[in-house]
């Protein structure tokens, strides 16, 4: 089961990849794959569940602990990231709706699939899950403050703290909470470790099942912003050149160790495009901009993280008595 796993992992992003194809090819062929959005945030809970529950308990307390890497990580997603992102939306054009998208999917730090591609970047992915409630709250907080400020408050009225509140409760507190009851069941009964190490199977393919629902429900409205998609193409790669080169840098500013710092970067390059696909929906009018923008930085995404993935690994290293490591 093991090797299965290890398998699923080193191949995800291509599985990813021919999930979103055959999500594509599905939408073109089939009518009414639009009905599919009531299924975005049922299978994100399903993916946050078992991405949660790969971390044992112990492990999320001895994360938790780590205040010098929580500190950096805000630090770099809510003050050096948006001053990125600051940058390069003036490369955009006017239009409000194509710069709320930009803004929605780049001020937003990822919270899920993030701790796989750090595992494998050779990150400390336990810490970047410790993280994801924090990473969420703040994001809830400042994003309705960071649009006010880059669009003007009627852009920033459009995302409202319910929907945010929402996503909180159901992909990250319930979630959690079934993850933490499994472990306590599997640590007392042989038959829950054996369905706790079954569920260690699906992170790689809820994943892509989550990517096959999103881009299956969304290509139908897609045709009209395809222009706009293109123009928020090159915005995207300079965005997945200079965040992750940044948030090194600012880990490496306050001293973390190098696995601590290679999640960092992985965290400032990473986005959260699949969780505010649903705030995006919300917003009036968002058909079909808002939509075709968040996908397109989802997949400039992966074909990025197959890079970091083979890059952080060769990061450079510092002395085991790194301050980091409190």
């Amino acid at each position: 089961m093991t090797s299965l796993r290890e398998i699923l992992e080193k191949h995800q992003v291509g599985i990813y990849f021919c999930a979103v194809v055959l999500a594509t090819v599905v939408a073109l062929i089939i009518p009414g794959t639009t009905a599919l959005e009531v299924g975005i945030n049922p299978a994100l809970a399903l993916m946050l569940f078992v991405t949660f529950l790969q971390v044992p308990l112990a492990d999320l307390r001895q994360a938790f602990s780590r205040v010098r890497f929580l500190a950096v990580l805000l630090v770099t997603n809510f003050l050096v990231v948006p001053a990125i992102v600051a940058a390069l939306v003036q490369f955009l054009p006017a239009d409000p709706m194509l710069r709320l998208g930009v803004l929605l999917v780049l001020l937003t730090p990822c919270i899920d699939y993030v701790v796989t591609f750090s595992h494998l970047g050779r990150a400390d992915a336990r810490l970047l899950l410790a993280a994801t409630p924090a990473l969420l709250i703040v994001q809830m907080v400042l994003l309705p403050g960071y649009l006010a400020l880059f669009l003007g408050s009627e852009a920033a009225a459009l995302v409202q703290v319910g929907p945010f509140v929402h996503a909180f409760v159901w992909l990250i507190v319930v979630p959690l909470t079934l993850a933490v009851f499994v472990q306590l069941w599997a640590g007392r009964s042989a038959v829950a470790a054996r369905i706790s190490a079954a569920l260690g199977l699906l992170p790689v393919p809820a994943t892509a099942v989550v990517l096959f629902v999103v881009v299956a429900a969304v290509v139908p409205q897609l045709g009209p912003a395809l222009d706009d998609a293109l123009r928020v193409l090159p915005i995207y790669v300079a965005f997945a050149v200079v965040a992750p080169v940044a948030g090194w840098a600012t880990a490496r500013m306050f001293h973390l160790n190098v696995p601590s710092a290679r999640s960092v970067a992985f965290s400032a390059a990473t986005r959260n495009s699949l969780v505010v696909l649903p705030l995006a929906l919300a917003v009036p009018d968002a058909l079909p901009v808002l939509p075709a923008i968040i996908v397109t930085q989802t997949l400039v995404e992966l074909v990025s993280e197959l890079i970091y993935v083979r890059v952080a690994p060769k990061l450079g290293r510092w002395p085991a008595t790194s301050v980091g490591t409190s």
